[in-house]
């Protein structure tokens, strides 16, 4: 069959047929929940009377999959199979199993594969290529920064409802990390407010600060120089009892990464060049990419030097507060102040 869908596509899809092979895979937890459920709904349309769950976990038995998926159901009725690979990784014996799954899949029950966000090489893989082969692949991308505010508009209209750009933007201020959580909150609005357009105000009273952030986005912020998403996540780190070590490993990640870019540019060698030297990837290298031309070759070396006095503050060593030092750190990092080499 071979048939590969973006999540949007999934239901006009699944009005016109149903395959007995879907594989969803991607970043989105929401996402992949949503066209689970969708498939869930359409196979008990499809007379799908009987499902059967299986996680693969350590020491899953795979030969149980194999033998209900190989049958009817209990009184001679469709299933469906609802697999779900939390690790992405079916291991050698599953990874054969699937392999014959979608060299000869049961016409009579429906197949649900749930899988992670897949690297490159596992997207490669025989079992997974034998799967998207067969069947029809739905793959999840991230809902990112940019992409949420679109995202949050499509969902206020489910709902009947519209908000002006800038209750849109608090919106996604607000819920940006947790996409699971922006759900909920789009349907307490739903709840609490009336259809057409929202009345900020009333937005700002019902809505919670769902924003759930990693040192991941951390450092995308600081990289990029955004001094106020950055001062925002490392607030929300901090009244979350983050351990302040984790972000400090990353600042030096970042600092040393760039600190190496700039030494490889002063030798002659060109942006790119260097930046495939320090091996980053994804967002975070954009961001370093940004940095590197925004912050001047040495400025940069002052920060790396502060690095021991942060390391040693967030062990109780010194005077001062960890997180404080690390805001300060960042903010020179994001231009706001440059100290002045020691």
């Amino acid at each position: 069959m071979s048939v590969q869908l973006r999540p949007e596509a999934l239901e006009a899809h699944l009005a016109r047929q149903l395959a007995p092979l879907y594989v969803i895979h991607g970043d989105e937890p929401l996402t992949s929940l949503e066209a689970a459920d969708a498939i869930r709904i359409a196979a008990r349309r499809g007379g799908c009377e009987e499902r059967e769950l299986f996680i693969v976990e350590q020491h899953f038995r795979w030969d149980g999959f194999v033998a209900t998926n190989a049958n009817l159901g209990l009184f001679g009725t469709r299933k469906l199979i609802d697999l779900r690979i939390p690790s992405g990784k079916p291991g050698v014996e599953g990874a054969s199993v699937l392999v014959r799954l979608a060299e000869n899949p049961n016409p009579d029950n429906v197949t649900l594969i749930t899988l992670p966000r897949l690297d490159r090489a596992t997207q490669s893989s025989a079992w997974f290529t034998a799967l998207a082969q067969a069947g029809v692949t739905v793959a999840v991308p991230a809902i990112d920064r940019g992409a949420l505010p679109a995202w949050i508009a499509s969902r206020l209209a489910r709902n009947g409802q519209r908000a002006g750009s800038e209750t849109i933007a608090f919106l996604a201020e607000r819920c940006e990390g947790n996409l699971l959580a922006a759900s909920q909150e789009i349907e307490k609005l739903a709840l609490l407010l009336p259809q057409g357009t929202l009345d900020q105000d009333a937005v700002l009273d019902a809505v919670a600060d769902v924003a759930r952030y990693d040192v991941f986005e951390l450092s995308e912020a600081w990289l990029a120089g955004d001094a106020a998403r950055m001062l925002r996540i490392v607030s929300m780190l901090r009244e979350s009892a983050e351990p302040v070590t984790l972000a400090i490993w990353q600042l030096s990640e970042d600092l040393h990464a760039l600190a190496t870019v700039h030494e490889s540019m002063r030798k002659g060698m060109a942006l790119a060049s260097a930046m495939r030297g320090v091996r980053v990837w994804g967002k975070r290298q954009s961001a370093l990419e940004r940095a590197a031309r925004r912050i001047a070759p040495g400025q940069a070396d002052p920060l790396v030097h502060a690095l021991a006095g942060l390391d040693a503050l967030a062990k109780g060593i010194g005077r001062g507060d960890p997180w404080d030092a690390l805001t300060s750190t960042a903010l020179a990092l994001c231009g706001k102040r440059i100290p002045a080499p020691a």
